[in-house]
This record gives C-alpha cells, sequence and structure tokens, in this order.
C-alpha cells in the first residue's frame, strides 16, 4: 500500500491502515481537510519575519551603541555611575543659580581587553602629562573589568584619547558640580567630592536629607529634581563680602566675617567668613584658616553680651531704664579688677551702662540678679547649648563648668563664655523682634512658618526697651559712626582681648558690631566681626569697635539697604520719642 503524498490530504484507505496515535497527531496540528503545503508556507514566511526582526534588532542596538559610546560605558561601569548622578540645583532666594551639574568625560580602562599594556600606558601619559604613570600601570595590571584612570578629563583630552584607538580604553559622561559664583557663597554651600557626594555646607545636608539614599538607589539620575531655594540674597552677600574684604585689607585684620539675618523669620540672607574658599578648588578649603568662623568657631562676644545682661535685668522687673549703678571706680571682685574704658567717676542709669558700655555697670547689674538666674537667662536664650541649623558644621559653646559669681561678672560684659556667632544672633533677634526666640534657617521661610516655631522668652515691653536702648546707642553712644542717615538703625559694639597663653592680650582683640534696622520695627540684624584689627592714624591708635567695625557696618547698612526694600525715611524723632512713647501708648 502507497503512503500518502506530502502535501495532500491521506485517502480514506491509507487513513485506515495508519495507527490511530499518527491520526491524533495529525488532527491536532494540521486539523481535517487541510493543505499541509500552503501550511509549511506560512511556517517558512513567519520565519523569516521573525530572523529579520532580530537582526533589524540587533542593527538598531549596534547603531545606538556607536553614536552613544559613552552610554554604553556607563552600562559597563554599573556600581561606579551610582557615585557620580545628578543633584539638585541650589539657588538663592531669587533664583539665581549657586550650584548646578555639569557634564564631564571620565576616562576609564578594561584590563582584560587591553592588548598591548605597555603601549597603552606610553601613549596615554604621553596624551595626557598628569597621568601617574605608575599608578595607571597598577591599575591597568589588575584583573578587575573596569578601573577608573582620571576622573572629569577636558573634552579636548578626550578627543586625543580617542584618536589613540587604543582597545579597552573608554570614556563615561559624570555629573560634575560646578559653582557659578564661585567664593561668593563658599561657607554656605560647601562642596562636593570627586564622586558628586556633598562633603560641607548645604552640599552635605543635602546627601543626609535623602540624596545619597536616592544615589544608591539610582534614583537621582536625571536634571528633573527640584531646585534647593535658599535663605541667602547673591545681592546682599555680594555686598556685604565686597565691604568686609575692603575692611580687612584696610585695617590689617587676620579674618573679617558677618552676618545678615531676618529678625522675624531667622532666615540668613547673606554669610561671609573671610579668608573663604573657591568651592571649584576643593584644595583650598582643607586650609585651617578658611574656616566658617560663624557657626564652627566660638568666640568671647565682648559687650554685645551687654544686651543680654539689661534684657534679663528689665524682663525681671526688679530695674528700670533709670536704675542707679555705681561707678565711681573700679569693682574689685577677689584678685580681680573689672574696669571701664571710659571711666565716668559717678553714678550712671542703666541706659548710660548701655550707651558708655561700662563694664562696672554690666557686672553689677548681672549679681543683681544672681548666678542661678543669669545662668536661666542665657540658656532660655540659646547661648548655652550647640545651635543645629541645617549646616553640619557647629560648635558647641564653651561653658565654665563651675558657674561661680566671678563667671557672671564677666560674662555679664561678654567675657568668660565662647559662643557661635550665629547663636549670639538668634539671641539678639528675640531681643528686638517682639521677644520670640526663633532657630535660624538658611532655607527659605516665610513669617508664619516662623511664628509656628518661635518661642517667646522676653516681654514685648522688655523687647520695646532693647530697641530703644540700640537706637540710643547709635544716637549719642558707641555706634554713632554707623548711623546712617534715613534708616533708623540701633546698635551695641563689642571689643573682646583674645586670650593668648592663658592671658588676655591687649592688643590681640575680636572686634563686633550688631546692628538693627530700622528700630523702630526691625527687620534685619546685621553682625560686622573683625579679627585682630591694626591702629591706623585715622583711628588715633585705636583698635576698639568703634573705629572699625562700626563704620564698617555703616558702609555695609548703607549698600545692603536698598537690596533689602527698607526706603529711607529722614526728620524721625529721636528714639525716647519714637520708640518708647509708642511702647506706652500700646501697653
Amino acid at each position: 500500500m502507497s503512503a500518502a503524498t506530502p502535501g495532500k490530504p491521506a485517502k480514506p484507505a491509507e487513513r485506515a491502515t495508519e495507527p490511530w496515535r499518527q491520526r491524533l497527531i495529525r488532527s491536532l496540528l494540521y486539523g481535517r481537510n487541510v493543505d499541509r503545503a500552503a501550511k509549511a508556507r506560512a511556517r517558512v514566511g513567519l520565519a523569516i519575519l521573525a530572523f529579520s526582526a532580530v537582526y533589524a534588532l540587533i542593527g538598531g542596538r549596534l547603531v545606538m551603541f556607536a553614536i552613544g559610546a559613552d552610554v554604553h560605558s556607563a552600562r559597563r561601569g554599573g556600581a561606579q555611575d551610582v557615585v557620580a548622578t545628578a543633584r539638585p540645583d541650589i539657588v538663592d532666594r531669587n533664583g539665581e543659580i549657586l550650584a548646578t551639574d555639569v557634564k564631564a568625560p571620565s576616562l576609564f580602562g578594561e584590563p582584560r581587553r587591553i592588548i598591548d599594556k605597555d603601549e597603552a600606558i606610553e601613549l596615554l601619559t604621553a596624551t595626557v602629562p598628569d597621568l601617574d604613570e605608575a599608578e595607571v600601570r597598577e591599575r591597568l595590571s589588575s584583573r578587575k573589568g573596569f578601573v577608573w584612570l582620571k576622573r572629569e578629563i577636558t573634552p579636548k583630552q578626550q578627543q586625543d584619547i580617542h584618536k589613540l584607538g587604543v582597545p579597552g580604553i573608554g570614556f563615561l559622561r559624570e555629573n560634575k558640580r560646578v559653582y557659578p559664583t564661585g567664593n561668593e557663597v563658599a561657607h554656605l554651600i560647601g562642596l562636593v567630592n570627586i564622586d558628586n557626594q556633598g562633603i560641607a555646607g548645604m552640599e552635605k545636608w543635602l546627601d543626609s536629607n535623602g540624596l545619597a539614599d536616592l544615589h544608591r538607589a539610582g534614583f537621582a539620575t536625571d536634571r528633573l529634581q527640584k531646585p534647593i531655594e535658599l535663605s541667602v540674597d547673591l545681592r546682599v552677600e555680594h555686598a556685604l563680602r565686597d565691604e568686609l574684604l575692603k575692611a580687612k585689607e584696610k585695617f590689617h585684620a587676620k579674618a573679617a566675617s558677618g552676618i545678615i539675618s531676618n529678625v522675624k523669620t531667622g532666615e540668613i540672607v547673606a554669610m561671609v567668613s573671610l579668608p573663604d574658599f573657591d568651592p571649584n578648588n576643593p584644595k583650598e578649603a582643607h586650609d585651617p584658616d578658611r574656616i566658617n568662623r560663624l557657626t564652627t568657631g566660638v568666640y568671647e562676644m565682648g559687650s554685645t553680651f551687654k544686651a543680654f545682661t539689661l534684657a534679663m535685668a528689665l524682663d525681671s522687673g526688679k530695674i528700670n531704664l533709670n536704675s542707679s549703678w555705681d561707678a565711681r571706680g573700679n569693682l574689685h571682685y577677689g584678685k580681680f579688677t573689672i574696669h571701664d574704658s571710659h571711666m565716668l567717676g559717678r553714678f550712671i542709669n542703666t541706659k548710660e551702662v548701655f550707651t558708655y558700655s561700662s563694664n562696672i555697670g554690666a557686672a553689677r547689674i548681672a549679681l543683681g540678679q544672681g548666678v542661678e538666674a543669669h545662668k536661666a537667662f542665657l540658656a532660655k536664650m540659646g547661648q548655652l547649648t550647640r545651635l543645629r541649623t541645617e549646616l553640619p558644621e557647629s560648635a558647641a559653646p564653651l561653658v565654665p563648668r563651675r558657674w561661680g559669681e566671678l563667671n557672671t561678672v564677666t560674662i555679664a560684659f561678654g567675657q568668660g563664655l565662647s559662643v557661635a556667632p550665629l547663636q549670639a544672633v538668634m539671641g539678639i533677634n528675640a531681643l528686638v523682634n517682639g521677644g520670640y526666640l526663633i532657630p535660624p534657617t538658611f532655607l527659605k521661610r516665610s513669617e508664619e512658618e516662623a511664628a509656628a516655631m518661635a518661642k517667646r522668652v522676653i516681654k514685648p515691653e522688655t523687647s520695646d526697651k532693647m530697641r530703644y536702648l540700640m537706637r540710643l546707642n547709635a544716637e549719642i553712644g558707641t555706634a554713632k559712626k554707623a548711623d546712617v542717615p534715613g534708616y533708623y538703625i540701633g546698635g551695641k559694639t563689642g571689643t573682646s582681648e583674645k586670650v593668648v597663653n592663658g592671658r588676655y592680650a591687649k592688643k590681640r582683640v575680636l572686634n563686633s558690631f550688631t546692628a538693627i534696622m530700622p528700630s523702630d520695627n526691625p527687620k534685619y540684624q546685621i553682625l560686622v566681626m573683625l579679627d585682630e584689627p591694626q591702629a591706623l592714624q585715622e583711628t588715633y591708635g585705636f583698635i576698639t569697635s568703634g573705629f572699625n567695625a562700626v563704620p564698617t557696618g555703616g558702609k555695609v547698612i548703607a549698600r545692603i539697604a536698598p537690596l533689602l526694600g527698607i526706603e529711607p525715611r529722614f526728620d524721625l524723632p529721636p528714639s525716647d520719642r519714637l520708640i518708647l512713647a509708642a511702647s506706652r501708648t500700646t501697653q
């Protein structure tokens, strides 16, 4: 019996002799009465189409790899790409870019694919002279599949190396952090390391607040991240830095620094510490002279601390502005002698203690309150514990281990207790903003947000009196050289002798000047500090704050007030009629 012809249906006789298992299989595969030749042609066509699609996909991928070789290299880099992913832009309060990412090529090698290592090393070091030959040889001689040879090379270097055509050498485009403003906001912004990880300032704060976790998870690889808006105003920052640079040079000071703070929100509008550094050149940041003196340094703030002493006493209700204090001679306490720079030789009232910056008067006021009350008040004002802000770099205050009456005497006029200047700024803000202690911030914050976290520390009427005293000091006291017409500023000076070899050195001082504007309704506080200014002929040989820090503060105010939207007002009445009278009316 002949077999069925392929491609044609089997005859009934043939199907009858065919085993039932084959009939079942044919029926399942082809169905009944199906032209198997047509079926075979369709299957061949389908196979051709599938193979064509596969080859087209392979061809497309090859074209993509040829065009985007860096992308291919990035995939082979794998884990190395994670550490160089994108960071969000950092902008000032007006949207000006302070830190951003750009793409930069980095050079890598694949030791297993390099045919002649000696030739590769010779060609690479000749093209990029700053490559260390021994280091490159060590890396290319390893058994690793991927090694870095040089991070962040120039486009010209990339082009020259590409022309060499060395197998196993490639490029990976990484995110490189750049700082368009250079030194302007260096201490605030901080910087990143070679892997684009924050190591100081707001850059480090970013990583500690979730960005590092995104990097590790691979979710921070694009530039669609929302910019970080800071409270700083780049225009004001530039003006402050410029005036501090001029003052540092003019008075031959070792260092200069300054802060501008919004007293109602706690926002830091500008912060400068000189000498500073360029975050685009990370090596400068390691210089110990370039630390941020406003947050990582702690200092005896001198007579600016008298503001706390008087506020404490006035808030207690035990004294008033006209209370009398014996300043006829030096104050002897044990083996120590307290004296005034401007000896008046008579009884003085509380207002004169402030305007003449009397150490004797401040010491007597503090002793009248008692040691425990003094400690409690300064603790309430945030002066005895480490201040925490977004900046990771912060120093704890140096507080006496055993706080006795002598400590209260000296701390009353700003010696014997060292705090971070930003810490003192926070406390002064509370003295003049109505009595609310508001934690400082380097991020934008509204007055409503600030009010939600504010803590009342003194009475409103005490704050009125402190604003009056600061304005009076600009009218007739030690802050007269900073009284810029139209801005109704108030202020307090401070000159503290530095400790050298365990003793106070009279010729080495740290000067400070804190100012508020306008005094009748303060919006901003300005702190200016000069470290070891030298005497000049125009200062008559004096090195106290009134001759250097105060006039510097005046120049800063004249430049920044218009930028901050403060309109000048002229022919305003004296402080007793404008501030005190308004205070009595509201009470």
